[in-house]
């Protein structure tokens, strides 16, 4: 059975960006623990959706009989992105800190994924995902270091934000491999690329979500 996974960078770097280099390394190292995967690459930088707006909501929420020729096309990129992104067993990220948060052009990626019927639906007893059962691995990058104090985990709305909005699709194994203090001198940077790799190793020889799943049905 072949698995399907799909790469998404989002670093404006280009050649210099640290999370396109540990996404590289992922996805090979998940190929060789796992031969049968197909691999699908998106690139958020140079294939940028628009930034959600009422012509991308226009389709969905039907204010009007007939969408406009705006709507019509917002609506085709919206269907290609979670559709593509429904299709895959395992999701490899590229998230690296901008601003505190994630790139505007990742942002811009999750909120054509979040779409309800297709990702998530509304219920009596609140929000349920629908898109369980894929595994997500995150390479989160830092150009500080963040995770090792209170007051930097509160600065972060990165990790913080992938947790939550991948649990709202209903993905609950979201695995990180994190490189932080990259921009705080070459020892710094060696020593964080380092402890990604290390993550690399743990995340990429755990199966995915969907086989555990399978694995258990059996």
């Amino acid at each position: 059975m072949i698995m399907k996974l799909l790469h998404v960078d989002s670093s404006v770097l280009g050649g210099n960006s640290v999370s396109r280099q540990l996404t590289a390394e992922i996805v090979a190292d998940w190929r060789n623990a796992h031969p049968n995967t197909s691999v699908e690459y998106l690139d958020l930088a140079v294939d940028t959706p628009n930034h959600f707006s009422a012509d991308a909501l226009g389709i969905k929420v039907g204010v009007q009989a007939e969408p406009t020729e705006a709507q019509r096309r917002e609506n085709e990129v919206s269907e290609r992105l979670v559709t593509q992104f429904l299709a895959a067993d395992v999701i490899v990220v590229g998230a690296p800190l901008y601003n505190f948060t994630v790139p505007t052009q990742l942002k811009a990626w999750i909120d054509r994924l979040a779409q309800a019927g297709r990702t998530f639906k509304y219920t009596d007893k609140g929000p349920v995902g629908l898109a369980g059962g894929k595994t997500v691995i995150v390479a989160s990058t830092r150009g500080g270091l963040y995770s090792t104090s209170e007051g930097g985990q509160a600065m972060e709305h990165q990790e913080s934000y992938l947790k939550v909005i991948f649990g709202f699709f209903g993905i609950t194994d979201v695995r990180f491999v994190r490189a932080e203090g990259v921009g705080m001198g070459d020892a710094a940077k060696a020593a964080a690329l380092s402890a990604a790799r290390a993550d690399i190793a743990v995340a990429t020889a755990g199966k995915a979500a969907n086989q555990d799943q399978a694995a258990l049905a059996a």
